[in-house]
C-alpha cells in the first residue's frame, strides 16, 4: 500500500492544472488506465472561449453561455467562469504557451456556435487540446507521479470519507482525491470522445455516495466525420465558424429557416435538424468549399479526411452527429468538492452547474483551467494529514449477475436516449437496464476484469442518464423529448439530484 497527499483519477487538460498548481507543495500521483495522451482533451479540436478581445465583454460572454444553456445554468458558476477565465488564460500564456496569431503577433480570434463574436483563441489551427496537454506533461515532467495503464477500479471509502483508490495493482491511500476521468460519450454507437469516455470516474463516485446531478443532459456534436457507416473523428465546429455550411444530399441548406443563426446555431437545434434529414433517409455533409486556405487552417481535419480517403477538394465532407459533453456529472460548489468529503471532481466528470442544459462551444477547455485552480487552492488551504485505517465500510456483494456487451449498450442508448426522446422509448430503455440489476451493480464489489468493469459502470451510468431523462418531462437544451417538445416553467432552474440511497427506496424505480 502507498500514501500520497492527492490521487488524481484521469490525465486531461482538468487532471494537469490541478496537478500543476499542487506540485509544488504536495506529493501527487495521476492514474490513468490507458496511457496519459488518452484523454477528450487531447482529442479537442476546438479552442478556448475567453473575453479577452478589446471589443468583448465577460458580461457578453456570461449572457451568450446562458442562452447556450437555456437559463439551467447556476449563474455564479458562469461569472466566475467567465471573469475568472480571462486571468486564468492569460496565466496560461505567461507560463510560456503560445495561441495562434497573426504575422504581427497579434492573437487570432475565431467563432463558433452560438457566440455573438470571435473570442475562440486556438493552438495549432485545429489541436488546441492537444497542445496545451502537451506543454503540460511538459511542464509536469518529474514533478508529479504518473501511473499508466492501472485502472482505478473503486474509491475507498472510510467512516464516510473517501480515503484513497484501488487499482487494478494496488492499493493507494490520500487525504485528497480528485476525479477528472472525463465524460460518457463511450455509451453511444457514435461519439467524438477517446475510447476511454465511459462514465467510470461518475460511477465510481455514485456506488461510492456522492451525488450526481443532470445526467439527462447529453450534448451531440453535429459534425463528426461519417464513413462506411461509422463516425471516425471530429470536424470542429470552427470550420463552420470560417463559413462552411451544411447541405443535404439533393443540395438543400439543411438549417434554412431552422434558427436565425443558420449553421452557428446551439449545438442541439443543429443535432436535430441534421438528424432529421438523416432519418428522412438523406445524407448531409459540410460544404467547405468557401473556407480559405483549409488545409492550413485545419490540418488535423484534412489529415482524417486523408486517412479515410475522403477528398476534401470537391468541398464536400459527410457528417453525422455523435455524443459530445456531458453537462451533467458529480454534484460540486465551486472548489471541486462533492458531497462525499475527501472526494474532489472537476472537468467533464464534475458538474458545477456552468454548462447548464447545453454546452457553449469552447467553454469546456476554459472550465477546466479555471475550476482545476480552485479545487487545487482549496486542497491548499484544507488539507491536512488524517490517520486512515486500511479497510473500505463498503457492504459489497460478490454475486455474479449476467452483463450485455458494450455494443448493445450504445445500440440501446442511442436507440432510444439519443437526440431525440420520448416517454416510450425512455421507459423500453429503463426496463432494458434494469433487467441487469442495477441496485446490485451499484453495491457489489469491483469486477476486476476491465472489460466487465467496464461494462459495470456503463449500465449505472446509462440507467442514471436514461431514468433522469425520463423525470424531467419538458424538453430543455440538449434535452428533447418530442412527447414533452417545450421548456417548462416548473422544470426551471430545477436539478435531478440523484444518489446511492435511492436504491433503498421503491421511488427510485418508478
Amino acid at each position: 500500500m502507498r500514501k500520497a497527499d492527492v490521487i488524481i483519477i484521469g490525465s486531461g487538460l482538468a487532471a494537469l492544472m490541478v496537478a500543476y498548481h499542487l506540485c509544488e507543495h504536495k506529493n501527487v500521483i495521476i492514474f490513468t488506465k490507458s496511457n496519459k495522451e488518452t484523454s477528450n482533451s487531447w482529442l479537442a479540436q476546438g479552442g478556448v472561449a475567453a473575453a479577452i478581445h478589446r471589443d468583448d465583454h465577460w458580461l457578453f460572454h456570461y449572457e451568450d453561455t446562458l442562452i447556450a444553456g437555456c437559463e439551467h445554468n447556476d449563474d455564479e458558476a458562469v461569472r466566475i467562469l467567465v471573469q475568472e477565465g480571462r486571468e486564468a488564460l492569460q496565466h496560461f500564456m505567461n507560463l510560456g504557451f503560445s495561441f495562434d496569431a497573426d504575422e504581427r503577433g497579434q492573437l487570432l480570434f475565431g467563432r463558433e456556435g452560438a457566440h455573438r463574436m470571435k473570442r475562440i483563441l486556438h493552438a495549432g489551427g485545429d489541436a488546441t487540446g492537444k497542445n496545451m496537454v502537451s506543454f503540460l506533461f511538459e511542464k509536469l515532467s518529474n514533478r508529479v507521479t504518473f501511473i499508466e495503464h492501472d485502472p482505478v477500479m473503486d474509491l475507498i471509502v472510510y467512516d464516510g470519507r473517501c480515503v484513497g483508490v484501488q487499482t487494478k495493482k494496488g492499493t493507494y491511500m490520500a487525504d485528497a482525491t480528485v476525479i477528472a476521468t472525463g465524460g460518457v460519450g463511450q455509451l453511444y454507437t457514435f461519439t467524438s470522445n477517446a475510447q476511454t469516455a465511459t462514465g467510470d470516474g461518475i460511477a465510481m463516485a455514485y456506488r461510492a455516495g456522492a451525488a450526481v446531478t443532470d445526467m439527462e443532459f447529453v450534448q451531440f456534436h453535429p459534425t463528426m466525420l461519417y464513413v462506411d457507416g461509422k463516425a471516425v473523428g471530429l470536424i470542429s465546429e470552427a470550420v463552420r465558424g470560417e463559413g462552411a455550411i451544411l447541405v443535404t444530399d439533393d443540395g438543400r441548406r439543411v438549417m434554412d429557416g431552422v434558427h436565425p443563426q443558420k449553421d452557428l446555431a446551439p449545438r442541439d437545434i443543429v443535432s436535430r435538424a441534421i438528424d432529421n434529414e438523416i432519418k428522412n433517409g438523406h445524407r448531409v455533409f459540410l460544404n467547405i468549399s468557401m473556407v480559405p486556405h483549409f488545409p492550413s487552417r485545419f490540418p488535423t481535419i484534412t489529415s482524417l479526411c486523408e486517412r479515410y480517403q475522403i477528398d476534401w477538394r470537391n468541398g464536400l465532407i459527410p457528417v453525422v452527429p455523435g455524443a459530445h459533453f456531458l453537462m451533467g456529472g458529480i454534484v460540486v460548489n465551486v472548489h471541486g468538492e462533492t458531497t462525499l468529503p475527501g472526494l474532489y471532481a472537476v472537468g467533464e466528470a464534475a458538474c458545477t452547474g456552468v454548462h447548464g442544459a447545453n454546452r457553449l462551444a469552447s467553454n469546456s477547455l476554459l472550465e477546466a483551467l479555471v475550476f482545476s485552480r480552485r479545487v487545487a487552492f482549496r486542497l491548499l488551504q484544507k488539507m491536512e494529514r488524517r490517520s486512515v485505517m486500511e479497510k473500505s465500510e463498503k457492504k459489497e456483494s460478490n454475486e455474479r449477475i449476467s452483463l450485455p456487451t458494450k455494443e448493445q449498450i450504445q445500440q440501446t442508448m442511442t436507440q432510444y436516449v439519443g437526440i431525440v426522446r420520448d416517454y416510450d422509448q425512455l421507459l423500453q430503455a429503463k426496463q432494458w437496464f434494469e433487467q441487469y440489476s442495477i441496485h446490485k451493480l451499484v453495491n457489489m464489489a469491483s469486477e476486476h476484469d476491465d472489460e466487465k468493469r467496464t461494462i459495470m459502470y456503463m449500465l449505472i451510468i446509462g440507467w442514471l442518464i436514461t431514468t433522469s431523462a425520463l423525470q424531467r418531462r419538458e424538453s430543455r437544451g440538449a434535452h428533447y423529448r418530442s412527447d414533452q417538445p417545450f421548456e417548462r416553467e416548473y422544470w426551471k432552474k430545477r436539478r435531478i439530484v440523484r444518489t446511492k440511497a435511492e436504491h433503498f427506496t421503491k421511488e427510485g424505480f418508478r
